[in-house]
């Protein structure tokens, strides 16, 4: 009798679920450096669309960038409450992130990502695939790839 063998589970891992536009969300947690109230911040700068200024948080000067403008959900100002500002630690910089709203940690394990469906023509290797926990879908973006896109172009929501 042969001994039956089991590949190595690659094992869970948790993401940060937030909102934009009405859709949820969800990026590696192992790089969120810290959760701000965007009222919270010292901001100073000029803003522009997607470059929402630049804050000092903890002493570190970081550039801001609004997420429901990167992906044409609503202007700034036509949110009903006021953004959270997810501080990220980049393989290149740490910089802040506006979303609508910072929601809850998900784990997920790789059975439970799946696909982006529709996709099709659409370049988009910023989505890691759609986690799908406990009745919920969020859609899983690689921050590093998304903050890598160049052009000036809003990005596709899934």
């Amino acid at each position: 009798m042969q001994p039956t063998t089991t590949p190595c589970a690659l094992p869970a891992a948790d993401y940060l679920s937030f909102r934009l536009g009405g859709l949820d969300y969800g990026l590696p947690y192992s790089r969120v450096r810290e959760l701000r109230p965007f009222r919270e911040l010292d901001r100073f700068s000029s803003e522009g669309a997607l470059l929402h200024g630049v804050a000092v948080s903890r002493g570190m000067i970081i550039p801001l960038v609004d997420m429901r403008a990167a992906f044409g959900t609503a202007p700034p100002q036509a949110c009903g409450t006021a953004p959270d500002v997810i501080i990220l630690q980049l393989s290149s910089c740490v910089m802040g992130m506006v979303v609508d709203e910072v929601g809850d940690i998900v784990r997920l394990a790789p059975a439970d990502i799946r696909p982006v469906p529709g996709l099709g023509k659409v370049e988009a290797d910023y989505l890691i695939g759609l986690g799908l926990a406990a009745g919920r879908r969020l859609i899983l973006v690689d921050i590093d790839r998304l903050m890598a896109i160049r052009g000036g172009q809003p990005v596709e929501a899934a």
